[in-house]
C-alpha cells in the first residue's frame, strides 16, 4: 500500500470545517489542532491525582479495534479509552476473520459498518493501510491510526508530546533527542513530525549510521552517531525499542554491542541535563535500549506514558466522532 502525501493526508484528516475527521498522521496538521488533541486529553486527567476520569461522551457508539498486527499494550490502552468514554467496544481478531479466507479487506470494512461502526482504530503491518481505510469507509465512520508498518504511529507520538509538556514545560525551550533505529520506526517519524509543529527548540536522532534515515536532516533535524555528542544537554532522551529481526540482520552487529554503543545507561546519561526525561514507548528490552534502573529511575516518565495514553487516545477518539458529526 502506498500512503498518501503529507498535503492529501492533512485533507483527508479533516471536515470541511477543519476538524479533525481522522486521525492518520501528525504529519500535516496544524500546531493549533494537535494542541486542541493536547488539551483536550488534559481534560481527562483528574487535576490533582492525574487519574483517568470517565466521561460519557461516545456512549450510543460503538469503537472496533481492527488489528492486523498484533500489539497487546496499544489495543488494550485503545479499548479502555474507549470504554472510559463509555462507548461499546469490539475487538476484531484478524488472524481468524473471513479475510484470512480469501474476503477482500474492502468487502469486510462494509460488513462492519453494517454492524453500525462508528470509529474504526487499525493497526496494520503495511504502511499507508490506515489511510486506504479511511478512502473506504462510508463517511459517518472515523479511522483512528494504531501503528501502520514503517510510516505513523499518531496516537504514541501525541501521548509522548503530553507526556513531554506536563513534565518538561513549554516545546519552544526543549531539546530533544531520539534513541535507536530511526530509520524503520514510525514512532520516531510521528514523533518528529509533532516536535516540529509544536516548536520545539532542537531534535537529535542518535544511532549507528545503518539505522539513521537519509534525507531527516532536511527536515532541520541533527544526527549523531555517538552518544555523548547527542545527549549533550538534552531536556529529553527517547529511547526506541529495537526490532528482534534488526538485530539479526547486517543492520546491527548485535543485542551487547548495540547495547555498549547506545544504551540508554546512566553513565551516558550524565551527558544529559541533570533533570532530563526518560521516555520510551515500550515494550521495553532492558539491557538492549536501556538500562533498568534508568528506565525505573526518577528521570523515568515510562510509566506517566501509559497513563497518558489513555488519556490522548480518548481525545482523539472523541475530537475524531466530533467532526464526523460536523463539529
Amino acid at each position: 500500500m502506498h500512503f498518501s502525501s503529507a498535503h492529501e493526508a492533512s485533507r483527508l484528516q479533516l471536515n470541511d470545517h477543519g476538524r479533525l475527521r481522522h486521525f492518520l498522521t501528525t504529519e500535516g496538521l496544524s500546531r493549533a489542532l494537535l494542541t486542541e488533541i493536547l488539551d483536550t486529553a488534559e481534560t481527562f486527567l483528574d487535576p490533582d491525582s492525574g487519574a483517568i476520569l470517565n466521561r460519557p461522551l461516545l456512549a450510543g457508539r460503538t469503537v472496533m479495534n481492527l488489528f492486523f498486527e498484533a500489539s497487546t499494550r496499544t489495543r488494550t490502552t485503545f479499548e479502555v479509552a474507549a470504554k472510559r468514554l463509555s462507548a461499546d467496544v469490539l475487538n476484531i481478531d484478524i488472524s481468524k476473520s473471513s479475510t484470512s479466507k480469501g474476503e477482500t479487506l474492502r468487502d469486510m470494512l462494509w460488513n462492519l459498518e453494517a454492524m453500525t461502526a462508528d470509529i474504526f482504530v487499525v493497526r496494520h503491518g503495511d504502511s499507508g493501510a490506515a489511510h486506504f481505510i479511511a478512502k473506504q469507509v462510508t463517511p459517518h465512520v472515523a479511522v483512528i491510526n494504531a501503528g501502520d508498518g514503517r510510516h505513523a504511529h499518531p496516537t504514541q507520538a501525541m501521548l509522548d508530546m503530553l507526556t513531554i509538556r506536563r513534565h518538561a514545560g513549554a516545546f519552544e525551550n526543549l531539546s530533544v533527542a531520539i534513541i535507536g533505529d530511526i530509520r524503520h520506526s514510525r514512532v520516531a517519524r510521528s514523533e518528529i513530525h509533532a516536535l516540529q509543529t509544536l516548536g520545539a527548540k532542537e531534535i537529535r536522532v542518535i544511532g549507528p549510521r545503518t539505522l539513521l534515515p537519509q534525507g531527516f536532516d532536511q527536515l532541520g533535524v541533527q544526527l549523531f552517531e555517538r552518544m555523548e555528542e547527542g545527549l549533550a544537554d538534552v531536556d529529553v532522551a527517547i529511547a526506541l525499542r529495537i526490532q528482534n529481526e534488526r538485530m539479526d540482520s547486517a543492520l546491527l552487529p548485535g543485542a551487547e554491542e548495540f547495547y555498549a554503543l547506545y544504551g540508554l545507561t546512566r553513565e551516558k546519561l550524565k551527558y544529559a541535563k541533570p533533570d532530563a526525561l526518560v521516555m520510551h514507548p515500550g515494550p521495553i528490552n532492558r539491557g538492549v535500549e536501556i538500562e533498568s534502573e534508568v528506565a525505573d529511575g526518577p528521570q523515568s516518565v515510562i510509566l506517566k506514558q501509559v497513563n497518558y495514553g489513555i488519556a490522548v487516545r480518548m481525545a482523539v477518539l472523541s475530537l475524531a466522532m466530533q467532526g464526523q458529526l460536523g463539529g
